[in-house]
This record gives C-alpha cells, sequence and structure tokens, in this order.
C-alpha cells in the first residue's frame, strides 16, 4: 500500500519537474517502480519531435494512452460514400456500424441534414436596481457590445460567421438581481470555443463600463458584477438530423426467415417506445447512439465530452430523459430518425495539431463542420440501429461476446494457436468468461497429455 505522506511529498512541487522526473516520481509509489517506469515509457512515440507535441496536449503527462483506430467502410450519406474512422475501445460498436452501412447500403443509405449551427454563450451578473431602467437601457448596451467586439469579430465575419444576437435574460425569480447576456454565434468550421469565450470576456468589461458610465444610473446601478463569462456546451440550435427509410417489405426477413419484415419493424418501434418513456431504457438507448458519435467525433480531434453533455440535455428538453430517436411507421415505411445537438470543427485545435485527427478528416473527404457533423450523427444511428437489430432478433450477446472473445484470450495469456482454435471453437459455441477458461484449461490438457 501506498504511504500517503509519500504522495503528498512527491506533489509538491511536481509540476515543475521534467517530464522524465515526473515519470520516476510516480512510478515511486509502486512497489516495482522499475518495471512501471520501463512500462510507461514504452508507451511513448519513438519520433520525439511528435512525443513533444503529444506531451504539450495536456499538463503533467508522462506517458500516452492507446486506444484502438477502426474504420468502417461504404458508409452512404446523402448518396456519398465514405470511409469512416472510429476511436474506440469498446467491443462491437465498429462491427454494429459496419453491418448497419452495409444493411442500409442497398436501401437508400442514411439521409442527413443541418437543422441550424447556432451557438450560445453567457455572460451572468448581479445588477442591483430598478430593472425596467436597464431593460430600457439594453438597446443601447447591445450596439456597444456589437461594435466594441468588432477587433475580434473581423476575421469570423469574413468567413461569414460572428455574433448573430444578444439578449438580455431577467433571471431574478432564482436569485436577486441576477441577469445574463445571452449570445448566439456562427463559427463556420471552427468549433468555436475560444472565439466565443472571448467574445464574452470582453462583453463583460463593455457590461462594467456601460454601468459605471450610464448617466441614468446612480449609486449600486452603476455597478455590474459578474460572476462568469462563458459559452455554453448546450447547443439546441446546433441541430442536426439523419434518417433511414424504405419500404418495410424492403427491410427483408430476419433469423433464417423466423422473423418477418413486418414483424421486426413492429418489435423495433416498440423499443423505441420503451426507450421513449422509461428512462432507465433511454439512458443505455442513448449510451449506444454515443457510442458511435464520440468515437467519431474522438477520431477527428473533437470534444466528445462536450457534444455529450449536450445531447443528455437535449435529451431532457421535456423534462424527463427520453431517446434521442424516433420512428414512424405510416404509409408502410419504415422511417428512422435521430435529432442531436453538436458542435464540431474541422480547423484550429486537436484537429490541425494531432496527426492522426488531422488524416481521419482527409480520410472523410475533408468535410466542413456542418458535413462532419451529419457524418458524426450518422455514426450515432448506424451504431444505434444496429445495437437495436441485434435486440429484437439474436440478442446483443451473442454478436457482443463473440467480438469479446478476444479480450477474454487474451485475459488468459492466450497463446496465438490457442487464439486460432478458440475462434474456430467458439463459432459453434456460447462465448462467455467461465466457458473460455474452460476451453482453456481442456485443450492445455490435451496438448499436455499428448505432446
Amino acid at each position: 500500500m501506498t504511504d500517503t505522506n509519500d504522495i503528498s511529498r512527491i506533489a509538491n512541487g511536481f509540476s515543475k519537474l521534467s517530464k522524465a522526473e515526473k515519470l520516476k516520481a510516480t512510478a515511486s509509489i509502486f512497489p516495482d517502480a522499475a518495471r512501471v517506469e520501463a512500462e510507461m515509457n514504452s508507451f511513448n512515440h519513438p519520433d520525439a519531435a511528435r512525443q513533444k507535441i503529444f506531451d504539450e496536449f495536456s499538463e503533467n503527462t508522462i506517458t500516452n494512452y492507446y486506444f484502438p483506430y477502426g474504420v468502417v467502410p461504404n458508409v452512404i450519406i446523402n448518396g456519398k460514400s465514405y470511409m469512416m474512422p472510429m476511436v474506440i475501445e469498446e467491443s462491437s460498436v465498429v462491427a454494429a456500424a459496419s453491418k448497419s452501412a452495409k444493411f442500409w447500403s442497398t436501401r437508400g443509405g442514411f439521409h442527413a441534414e443541418i437543422v441550424d449551427t447556432r451557438k450560445l454563450g453567457q455572460v451572468h451578473f448581479i445588477w442591483n436596481g430598478d430593472k425596467q431602467k436597464l431593460i430600457d437601457a439594453f438597446p443601447a448596451l447591445k450596439a456597444e457590445l456589437m461594435e466594441q467586439t468588432q477587433h475580434i469579430t473581423a476575421n469570423m465575419q469574413k468567413r461569414g460567421g460572428g455574433i448573430l444576437d444578444v439578449e438580455l435574460v431577467d433571471m431574478t425569480a432564482y436569485e436577486p438581481g441576477y441577469y445574463q447576456l445571452k449570445a448566439s454565434f456562427e463559427t463556420c468550421d471552427s468549433m468555436g470555443a475560444n472565439f466565443i469565450n472571448s467574445c464574452l470576456e470582453e462583453f463583460a468589461s463593455i457590461l462594467r463600463n456601460f454601468c459605471e458610465d450610464r448617466e441614468d444610473f446612480s449609486g449600486s446601478e452603476k455597478q455590474a458584477d459578474v460572476i462568469m463569462s462563458i459559452l455554453s456546451n448546450y447547443t439546441p440550435d446546433c441541430l442536426v438530423r439523419v434518417w433511414v427509410e424504405c419500404p418495410i417489405e424492403e427491410l427483408g426477413s430476419f433469423e433464417d426467415g423466423k422473423i418477418t419484415a413486418d414483424e421486426f419493424a413492429r418489435k423495433f418501434a416498440m423499443a423505441v417506445k420503451v426507450a421513449t418513456v422509461d428512462t432507465y431504457r433511454a439512458t443505455t438507448h442513448n449510451k449506444g447512439i454515443y457510442n458511435g458519435i464520440d468515437s467519431l467525433v474522438l477520431a477527428t480531434g473533437n470534444d466528445f465530452r462536450a457534444v455529450e453533455a449536450a445531447g443528455h440535455t437535449y435529451a431532457s428538453r421535456s423534462g424527463k430523459y427520453s431517446s434521442l430517436t424516433y420512428i414512424d411507421l405510416s404509409n408502410n415505411t419504415f422511417k428512422y430518425v435521430l435529432e442531436v445537438p453538436m458542435a464540431l470543427g474541422v480547423v484550429g485545435g486537436l484537429t490541425a495539431l494531432h496527426p492522426m485527427a488531422r488524416r481521419s478528416i482527409e480520410m472523410l473527404g475533408n468535410p466542413d463542420a456542418r458535413e462532419l457533423m451529419m457524418i458524426a450523427a450518422t455514426a450515432g444511428l448506424a451504431n444505434n440501429f444496429g445495437a437495436l437489430h441485434s435486440l429484437t432478433t439474436s440478442g446483443i450477446q451473442k454478436g457482443h461476446m463473440k467480438m469479446h472473445l478476444l479480450n477474454i484470450l487474451n485475459h488468459f495469456e492466450a497463446s496465438e494457436t490457442e487464439k486460432v482454435d478458440a475462434v474456430e471453437y467458439f463459432k459453434h459455441n456460447k462465448v462467455s468468461f467461465n466457458s473460455v477458461r474452460s476451453f482453456l484449461i481442456a485443450y492445455r490438457e490435451n496438448i499436455l497429455n499428448h505432446g
């Protein structure tokens, strides 16, 4: 057990140490310090210049942490074929997306559209005075906000973006004197966080000066106490819609003809309804959507945490957490739709710095931010459709555990020969942790007894 006093001693001045010293200090809390240090060093990139780029992404970096980088071929979106990169460690996610892509490639592919790309930010402040005076003064304040941020917004405006609107939001029902400046932005091909936050911090300074200089304000009215200025990751108006559709009869049959197209559509629709009315199921249903979205967003160097936070808030917009998808079986047509907010960029940040993020963008044909939104949403619907397809037919574990087989074999340190024979054996047998262990015990005993 590590002595907490040792950790406290190491932590003092830790950020000032070199990378090698940080690694050595971290390894020292393990009983096999030399082995841990060597192991962590082994994950550093052999190219020192490239490793320096990785080190500078974050703070107190001591090594790299690898995730698998997979691809899904021939994903048809609006008639265009994509090779879709996915970064994820969970078994069967890439397989589910691939299966869905293949299924829908002969049924019109995926369809997608951008609803809007408006992003939001807020200046939260306390102002104690006559509310009507602040409301009356706001048009003049708004004009100053727009004019005095021109030095920040000029380049974005040249690209077709900038500040779209600013509104005063009265929050005094929740806290005395609490107001917001709520601003909307268009950030074109960048995710826009730095641009938005720079504008908002400038807003805060302009607001303070405006209140101080306003002749009809007196006493405490001349002071705007800014609490914070920050973008919101909830972007309900930065929205993308993606769907699949075909005549129900063209869905075909499932499970060797045991399930007809009509039966599949009915069960699938009921599964979606369950996720709509039951929060427990909705959470897992939406998690499956983000298995796909997150892996594409991560592969392109975007902020998957912000994207997912926005989606989960959007799923709760009715006051109850619910499915992000809906289904329509009218007119003998199967139409399955995902509507989700997300703010993505293809310039700036990791998309420019991380070599694999750049390759991912290139792999997708160098899309703009709007097209990338549609691709990411498609990854989510593809994975979700694949999961519901399995759940309503063969069950989720059959395919998932087959994909998980190699992880279990690696856990038991199976040799390459054992892996080959195990994969063959479990083509016709149920995969579980215990069944794989039993197989390896019997396999090894057989080798031992018969040479």
